[in-house]
């Protein structure tokens, strides 16, 4: 089962720095890394799209005629619903939701962009979430693509993660520490 995943991994990597360097090529990176995003959201709230997309037991024919509508529907870029019908066409569409998320990650990459996860007690406005950026921005000199998570099982606090560097300030980690230190003395 690792050769597989492994392989998928590789291989959704493949595609997706194809698609990036057809994008290139095309002038069209930023107008498809957008229409990515809007299918790996699609694919994220359709259970129908995601299980046209899994499911091996749907036939190619099935997966245009879906593709097409989707593509009217959300005027997809054309080199992307070219790109999306020859993954059907290699019986590949399984890794959509993969190669999407790579070549979205491949552009914040190629932008000089980090990635950050931040993680909050409380429900952050619009406002404090971009305060927070800028200042992360400010602190690691580089621009940041920010991912906000709202957990309300957090008593208090952030977590932030900027690539492999974490900043824990939740109460609940904090208290968690203290037990633990309790326990071991």
């Amino acid at each position: 089962m690792s050769k597989n995943k492994g392989f998928s991994e590789t291989s959704a990597g493949r595609y997706s720095l194809a698609l990036y360097e057809l994008a290139i090529e095309a002038n069209n990176l930023s107008e498809i890394e957008v229409h990515s995003a809007s299918i790996i959201n699609l694919i994220a709230s359709s259970k129908d799209f995601k299980s046209l997309i899994k499911d091996p037991t749907n036939n190619k024919e099935d997966q245009l005629n879906a593709l097409s509508k989707i593509s009217e529907q959300y005027k997809l870029n054309e080199l992307l619903t070219k790109f999306l019908n020859f993954l059907i066409s290699k019986r590949r569409f399984f890794y959509l939701d993969k190669i999407l998320k790579s070549f979205v990650e491949t552009c914040s990459i190629k932008r000089g962009e980090l990635k950050a996860e931040l993680i909050s007690a409380k429900d952050l406005t619009e406002d404090e979430i971009n305060n927070i950026k800028e200042e992360l921005t400010k602190n690691f000199s580089s621009k940041i693509k920010l991912n906000y998570k709202h957990d309300a099982s957090l008593i208090g606090g952030l977590i932030v993660q900027v690539g492999s560097t974490m900043v824990d300030t939740s109460i609940k980690n904090k208290l968690q520490q203290i037990e633990n230190r309790m326990i071991e003395a």
